[in-house]
């Protein structure tokens, strides 16, 4: 770059800039010719020329997406000096530039992600552009993997937050990186307990595994980081973690399956089909508890001898463990399938009246379930117990 256009740049002088241009009117020609430059609008962002950098925003707006020698746009360079102002008033004029990528493909986002959330810039970034989130480096590495190698917590809590109202949720949380490690298998690596509690809670994926065939437990136990080891185990038991997790993955899969059956179709009945599957539903409830309430051959009665003498107990149902299972089970599916049906058919309702009847249908179940327990004979009860 010339050196009085470079100075120009950082003094900051318009008017000596459209002096430059009188006398040449093609003063910019040779910044377009080359791929990697450093233009008068990175020295403006370095040095926080903002009315310069504005006004050469508006003359060549192709400079700000233009990368120097290093591999920095404008608005990176504005960040990494704290131009905070600066970078603001880049996203003004065009908030995609909260994308543009510079070295190792890092966006202005992936950069707050690794020093941390100074100014609150990172919610601007998300507000100005939300699908900046799902941008990721050379390394095939979002924001997530970013603030976790970092051990930015607050950086993270506000990721999550900000996926939580994404469709593309789970398929970014538990995104892999060119390792195969997602952004728990880089927590666990650092031992980073608050951030695993999070992810795990966020609906992190703990069996994923890595390239190194190393799910985050694994990782952790390489590292012997025995915090991280302990919030993983939790249920998690050496020797059938890969059976429980295809269980787990098969029953998520069917249960999944079954809610569509079910639940697909309930926002598109009318008002009148909606009421009058209440009724059923209503009645359904009430017959199947009242079914609970009344088995078949009614409970034991008697004295203290007579219980005694055929280890019965009051009040406990007088079929035997067969066929008060045979009676129990297809009860309490229609029960507990009626019971959500109902709070999915609430869905329109006012927010109070269906908060209210949701507390009261909770209560029903658990007295149905406490009916349920109360009536099963005596050494059924005890092996369930």
């Amino acid at each position: 770059m010339d050196q009085s256009f470079r100075t120009i740049s950082r003094t900051g002088y318009v008017s000596e800039l459209y002096k430059l241009i009188q006398r040449d009117g093609n003063v910019f020609r040779r910044f377009d010719e080359v791929e990697f430059i450093e233009t008068p609008l990175h020295v403006a962002a370095d040095e926080g020329c903002i009315g310069f950098a504005m006004e050469m925003m508006k003359l060549k707006p192709s400079f700000a997406r233009k990368l120097n020698q290093q591999g920095l746009s404008p608005i990176h360079l504005a960040l990494e000096k704290g131009h905070k102002e600066m970078v603001l008033r880049f996203l003004q004029m065009d908030k995609d530039l909260v994308r543009v990528t510079g070295k190792n493909g890092e966006t202005p986002l992936h950069y707050i992600c690794k020093v941390g959330n100074h100014d609150s810039l990172l919610e601007t970034f998300l507000k100005a552009c939300p699908d900046c989130i799902r941008d990721i480096t050379t390394e095939n590495r979002s924001g997530l993997h970013i603030a976790a190698e970092n051990k930015r917590l607050d950086v993270l809590k506000i990721l999550i937050r900000m996926l939580k109202k994404r469709d593309y949720y789970r398929e970014e949380v538990n995104r892999k990186d060119e390792d195969g490690n997602t952004a728990l298998h880089i927590a666990a690596r650092n031992n980073q307990t608050q951030m695993l509690k999070l992810l795990l809670s966020s609906k992190a994926d703990k069996y994923a595994t890595n390239q190194s065939d190393l799910t985050t437990l694994g990782v952790a136990e390489q590292h012997n980081n025995r915090e991280s080891i302990r919030i993983l185990r939790g249920r998690f038991i050496p020797g059938v973690s890969n059976i429980k997790s295809k269980w787990e993955k098969q029953i998520a899969k069917y249960v999944e399956k079954v809610s569509s059956i079910i639940f697909d179709d309930l926002d598109n009945i009318s008002s009148d089909d909606r009421n009058a599957l209440l009724v059923v539903l209503g009645l359904l409830l009430t017959g199947t508890y009242q079914a609970t309430l009344s088995p078949p051959g009614g409970v034991w009665q008697g004295d203290n001898t007579e219980w005694s003498k055929r280890s019965k107990v009051l009040g406990r149902s007088v079929l035997d463990q067969p066929s008060f299972l045979i009676f129990y089970i297809p009860t309490y599916v229609v029960f507990m399938v009626t019971f959500f049906l109902t709070l999915a058919l609430l869905k329109p309702f006012p927010q109070g009246f269906k908060k209210t009847i949701q507390v009261l249908l909770s209560f029903f179940a658990i007295c149905f379930d406490q009916s349920v327990s109360f009536l099963t004979p005596t050494n059924l009860h005890l092996k369930l117990c």
